[in-house]
């Protein structure tokens, strides 16, 4: 069964004062966690893909900037969110290697935005002991004020454990399989050793669960590419809300969704 999400505007949905430990939330509140929200069963890995930026822009006159800019604001909230209820790992699609074909000036929007949101939040995610990742490939045409403000936002959270958002920037699904299958040809495995621990083992991010449930916005009933290897048992939720109207009370209705279904990993209940 899909679930689409109830389009509730970002303005009526209710707010709490405080997220998770009753730390500074960022920018608005998260939203009362409702009362039939299983809090013993919250999935440890929630990923989302973030679309309709541009399309939310769009319909109101605006340039599609406009739009990842008010994408920000529905990122921290759902972090919020995410923290008040206890996730522990949060994967966010930031920028796929699919991404470099959009316009010129898109791009180099996208480049400077994420520099200056990692100054702006990094801080304030360390506090609320949230260990900052990047996953995707190195590639030459990401600034190197970018790529620094990368890794200052790592170093300053290595040691955060409450929860690990992780942002998927330069990364593609399939970049990351064909990337692990180079390291086992590098390292000289022979082809009857290969097996699923010895592909998961080089994966961008080893330790890291597979994904309990998916969340993509826009409408859209695609993965774009977006963590092949770790969805194969992920529960998936689509929502038709566009990114930038996404906000906890959403991730809290997906969350209940999930909870409802019974999950078999190709067995039977």
């Amino acid at each position: 069964m899909i679930r689409r999400g109830s389009p509730k505007s970002a303005a009526a949905q209710g707010a709490s004062s405080n997220g998770a430990g009753g730390g500074p939330s960022f920018g608005q509140a998260p939203a009362e966690v409702p009362a039939e929200l299983d809090r013993t069963k919250i999935p440890a890995h929630v990923a989302c893909v973030m679309d309709g930026n541009g399309r939310w822009a769009a319909q109101r006159g605006l340039p599609r900037t406009e739009g990842h800019i008010a994408g920000e604001e529905a990122l921290f909230n759902v972090v919020n969110g995410a923290l008040e209820i206890g996730v522990r790992w949060l994967t966010v699609y930031a920028f796929s290697t699919e991404n470099w074909r959009r316009p010129p000036d898109e791009v180099r929007f996208l480049m400077n935005f994420n520099e200056t949101l990692l100054s702006r939040r990094r801080d304030e995610l360390h506090r609320r002991g949230v260990r900052i990742r990047f996953a995707g490939r190195p590639d030459r045409r990401v600034p190197r004020r970018v790529q620094r403000a990368m890794d200052e936002a790592t170093a300053l959270t290595e040691g955060d454990r409450t929860m690990t958002l992780t942002l998927a920037f330069n990364y593609g699904g399939r970049a990351e399989i064909i990337d692990a299958v180079r390291e086992l040809v590098a390292d000289g495995v022979a082809a009857n050793k290969v097996n699923e621990r010895a592909i998961a083992s080089r994966m961008y991010f080893p330790d890291m669960p597979d994904p309990d449930l998916v969340v993509r916005t826009s409408g859209e009933f695609r993965i774009s590419n977006f963590l092949l290897w770790e969805l194969a048992y992920s529960e998936l939720m689509f929502s038709d809300l566009l990114w930038p109207d996404f906000r906890s009370a959403n991730l809290y209705e997906a969350v209940i969704e999930y909870q409802r279904r019974t999950r078999r990993y190709g067995g039977v209940s």
